[in-house]
């Protein structure tokens, strides 16, 4: 929604934000784990249960506020409604009337070429394969650099590696602290340096990151351990950055307008099918009474990281600045996505 929200100027901004919630909710968490972690009553599990209370509080309080999209009235052919949204997102003095002609012009031209929202089947027809398997793509990559077993399992990873509890939770803290600058740093680079270029920059520094920390975890040294520590940390900065922050905005921009539900709704169906096979698989691999692999997991998911950034080469475009109009010419027009950022 945020991509039709936000205009074209402001759209990276928007978008790359989103992900800004995600890490500060980990934040959030790990910090409050932290706060309890060391109680030994009760409240040592009910407090981070009852600190969620409150976003259910914030969303019952301020969701009946958020503006409906123009362009979610307009397919639905709503169009005064349609025109006051655009009015309360630009102001009274915008020319309200001009930019609802173009969102329709949009929306009828992409009917025409058959891009209309029948179903979920649609989303692999014509140029619409190409535009789901990108957006679902760059959040399949999220796992590919193995955000669940770096990120996800941090604290038991440190545990794992010979650090004590509390300094496990320590930097478990800072892990996520470092991603939340990341994510807010991402907003100087996602309209200057562009998706694609930032993207593909994460994927291949994040594939060495975890090449680092997977050799590490067989250097007998002391102070190998303190090494992957510090991987850790800035991959966590580097993720949020690039991966994690770009994910959105590539997602909000290679989504045809009428098809943009189902095709998000298929990128997050992909993100949790995704997180739930990590979520089962990674404990069995570090565990050291299953696989215990520990740190040469980042072997694994360096190989899949390596996989993730040469696919991403060759299909993530770079759509900054471009109309939503301009990006259907292009699809429609088979202009290879790593070619479309010169068009």
């Amino acid at each position: 929604a945020c991509s039709e929200l936000a205009p074209v100027a402001l759209r990276g901004f928007a978008t790359a934000g989103v992900n800004l919630g995600i890490a500060l909710g980990q934040l959030l968490s790990n910090a409050v784990v932290k706060a309890f972690g060391e109680r030994s009553d009760r409240w040592a599990y009910r407090g981070p249960f009852a600190t969620q209370l409150f976003f259910a509080l914030f969303l019952i309080v301020f969701l009946p506020f958020a503006p409906e999209t123009p362009w979610y009235l307009a397919r639905k052919n709503k169009l005064e409604q349609a025109k006051k949204s655009l009015q309360k997102l630009y102001g009274t003095g915008y020319d309200v009337d001009s930019k609802l002609a173009g969102i329709m012009a949009t929306i009828e031209e992409e009917a025409l070429n058959k891009s209309s929202e029948l179903g979920f089947m649609d989303c692999f027809k014509g140029t619409n394969r190409l535009r789901t398997g990108i957006s679902t793509g760059v959040f399949l990559c999220q796992h590919l650099v193995g955000i669940v077993f770096v990120l996800g399992y941090s604290t038991y990873f440190f545990q794992l590696a010979g650090l004590d509890v509390s300094k496990s939770f320590d930097l478990g803290v800072g892990v996520t602290a470092c991603g939340v600058l990341g994510n807010i740093v991402s907003w100087f680079v996602v309209e200057s340096c562009g998706r694609r270029k930032v993207f593909l920059s994460g994927m291949a520094s994040l594939t060495l990151l975890l090449l680092v920390i997977s050799i590490m975890d067989v250097v007998p040294a002391d102070a190998a351990k303190w090494v992957q520590a510090a991987c850790t940390v800035i991959y966590a900065f580097v993720y949020f950055l690039t991966v994690g922050a770009m994910a959105f905005a590539i997602l909000g921009e290679a989504s045809s307008t009428v098809m943009r539900a189902k095709t998000i709704a298929l990128a997050t169906a992909t993100q949790a099918v995704c997180g739930l096979i990590m979520n089962f698989s990674i404990p069995y691999l570090v565990n050291p009474d299953e696989a215990n692999l520990k740190g040469k997991v980042g072997f694994i998911f360096g190989g899949l990281a390596l996989l993730g950034t040469i696919g991403s080469f060759f299909y993530v475009p770079e759509l900054k600045g471009k109309t939503f109009d301009e990006i259907d010419r292009l699809f429609a027009a088979k202009v290879p996505p790593r070619r479309m950022g010169d068009m």
